[in-house]
Parts: structure tokens; C-alpha cells; sequence
């Protein structure tokens, strides 16, 4: 009996992937790659896509900082069925915009059967605020994180909150030259560093599955938007695929726990892992590269952080493309070494022994 093929699958939130640094558009990736393994692991930027989501009943949705904690062997992912999943909103949201995200959520309950809370809204306002590196890459701050905190923690006593998600009202720049840039096709998501934070703020301290979608007004109706940032574009709120991510996200198991099911997986399970091959300096990704699992770096995917592989001393296997990367995961799923697909094959060498005494 062979064990479980898994694959933990990364695209960096906020640095400008040509695939997977817009709305979704790494979805397609995740399915295809979803199709030919038991496993996948990835994270909600490749499998958000505002309003839009696909079910991939053998993915597991795991938020940035659990998959750092996950990749350094620190913690286990524990499948589920369904998580009860409580929604903060901030105090900062505007009235007609809140109704907007509980209808959204009122609807995946109705239409889609998933399992809400209550919701809680902050005590006071979040204050989101929005910055871009020297690097091109963007991050942001959260003035009032133990207002989010204190909220996170209600839905868990209150409400046996199983998963959390967040709608934080972000800054509207309608004009912005980056949000143009992004809209066309061309730049760096501006909200996507800032988006992490407040994700990696409840999973660091609160140990629980969470998510984040933004609260923002819609933008000005304009017929030359990009494919890849479309999605953004359909309605009020980007808040259902967070919510059909967060319903069945594993929960997160501490390597010290006393107990935990043999279900539960682990960093060393993992088989391989596939990168933007310029984007290699991220925790997970130096994590796994002192395991065994084979790092596939994919050099078709660009981004902004000039990173790769070999600087950092990770032996990866570079590839042009995913279409090149699933034909490479089909031969370790396989058995099979990718060099017997070659039209060459060189002859096996003889390797000189050193003498030591017994």
C-alpha cells in the first residue's frame, strides 16, 4: 500500500505573481494540480477568488502562518468535516456596505449549507492602512489589533467558533496608479500584505483557522479590465470563497500535543512543493527545503522578489512551466525518474571509496 501523493502548493501574497497575484487566477493551477494528487496543500491567496470558488475536496486551505508553522514541523493539519466559522466585521464598515457582507454570508448559509455563527462586530475600529516595500512588494498595518483580538476571542467562548473570518474596511483609491496597474493586469495587489497581517495576527495567537476578504465600495464600471483581476469586479464583497475556504480548513495541531489522530498530517508527509522559482526566501519554502520533499520551481510564474533557489542553497528541480510541473508530479506520483523521459540517458559511474579502518 503506498502512502498519500501530497503537495503543498505556494504562490507569495502581494508580490506580483503573474499567476496567482490577482483575483484567484491561480485556482486553475490548484484544480489541475488537485486532479493527480491525494493531497494538496495551499494557502487562500491561490484559492480566493472573490465571489468565485471551486470545491477541491482533497485540498487543504491553510492560512500563511499556520503553513510556516505547518512547514517547520511544528504543527499538524487535522482534517475535518465542517467548521462552525464566526465572521468579525469592523466598526468601521459603513451600514449599507455591513448589509452587503451579511447578506453575502446569510446566502452561503442558505445556499450553500455552511455552518455560521453569530457575528461579532469590533469594538472599535480596525484602522487598516496600506504600504508598498522599496521591493514592489505590499504589506500594510492594523491599528487596532486587540480590538480584533478581543473579537476573534468572543466568537471562540461565545459562539464555539471553529474558523474566523474577517471584513476589514480598507482605504478606497479609486485613482490610484498602483489600482490601475492591478486592474490591467500589471501591477502588485495592494491589499494583500496588509491582508496577511490580520490573518496572521488570530492564527498566531489564537491557533485557529482564519481569513480575511477586504470591505471596500465597488469601483467605476471600465470595459478594459484585465482576466486575472475580473473577478474583484462582480459585486459588493469578496467574502464567499473565504467563507467556503474557511468551512472545511483543517485545524491546526501542535506537535506536542498529547494526542491527535492518525489522519492528522504532518510536514514530513509532504512529497513535493512547487514556488515561483524567484520567490524562494519565504519561511515555508526554507522550511521544506531541509525535508525530503522535492521543491519545484517554476520559472514561468514572475514576481518581484528576485529570489531563487539556488541562492538560498535549496536544490530545486526548475521547470518553464505548471504545464511542466504536473508532467513532473505524474512521475514522482509514479515512481518513475524523470530522467528515463529523456531522450538521453548517461551510464551509471563507479564511485571511488575512501579506506577507513574497522
Amino acid at each position: 500500500m503506498t502512502k498519500p501523493f501530497t503537495v503543498v502548493l505556494i504562490v507569495p501574497t502581494g508580490i506580483g505573481a503573474t499567476i496567482g497575484g490577482y483575483a484567484g487566477d491561480a485556482l486553475p493551477v490548484a484544480r489541475a494540480i488537485a486532479s493527480i494528487c491525494d493531497r494538496l496543500i495551499t494557502h487562500p491567496n491561490v484559492l480566493n477568488g472573490a465571489q468565485l470558488y471551486w470545491n477541491l475536496p482533497n485540498t487543504f486551505y491553510v492560512e500563511g502562518y499556520g503553513l510556516d508553522q505547518f512547514a517547520k514541523g511544528e504543527w499538524g493539519l487535522e482534517p475535518v468535516h465542517q467548521n462552525r466559522i464566526g465572521l468579525i466585521l469592523d466598526r468601521a464598515i459603513e451600514p449599507e456596505l455591513r448589509l452587503r457582507h451579511l447578506q453575502a454570508a446569510d446566502a452561503t448559509r442558505a445556499t450553500l449549507g455552511l455552518n455560521l455563527t453569530d457575528y461579532v462586530i469590533t469594538d472599535a475600529p480596525l484602522e487598516v492602512e496600506l504600504r508598498m516595500s522599496e521591493s514592489g512588494a505590499s504589506w500594510g498595518t492594523i491599528g487596532n489589533s486587540g480590538s480584533l483580538l478581543r473579537a476573534a476571542e468572543t466568537l471562540i467562548q461565545q459562539a464555539r467558533a471553529e474558523a474566523i473570518a474577517v471584513v476589514a474596511r480598507f482605504p478606497d483609491d479609486p485613482d490610484s496608479e498602483a489600482l490601475q496597474n492591478y486592474r490591467y493586469g500589471g501591477g502588485v495587489d495592494a491589499l494583500a500584505g496588509a491582508e496577511a497581517v490580520i490573518s496572521h495576527l488570530i492564527v498566531r495567537h489564537l491557533r485557529i483557522p482564519a481569513a480575511h476578504a477586504p470591505a471596500l465600495m465597488p469601483l467605476p464600471l471600465d470595459e478594459n479590465i484585465s482576466p486575472r483581476s475580473a473577478a474583484e469586479e462582480l459585486g459588493y464583497t469578496f467574502l464567499p470563497c473565504v467563507l467556503v475556504g474557511l468551512s472545511r480548513a483543517p485545524q491546526f495541531v501542535r506537535k506536542s500535543a498529547i494526542s491527535f489522530t492518525s489522519g492528522t498530517v504532518w510536514a514530513n508527509d509532504v512529497d513535493a512543493v512547487i514556488i515561483p522559482a524567484d520567490a524562494c526566501g519565504g519561511s515555508a519554502i526554507l522550511s521544506f527545503s531541509q525535508e525530503k520533499a522535492q521543491i519545484i520551481a517554476v520559472q514561468e510564474n514572475k514576481t518581484q522578489m528576485q529570489v531563487a533557489p539556488e541562492a538560498l542553497g535549496i536544490k530545486a528541480i526548475r521547470v518553464n512551466s505548471y504545464i511542466e510541473a504536473l508532467g513532473l508530479l505524474v512521475t514522482l506520483r509514479a515512481g518513475i525518474s524523470a530522467d528515463a523521459l529523456r531522450p538521453t540517458l548517461s551510464s551509471l559511474r563507479c564511485l571511488s571509496q575512501t579506506r577507513d579502518e574497522f
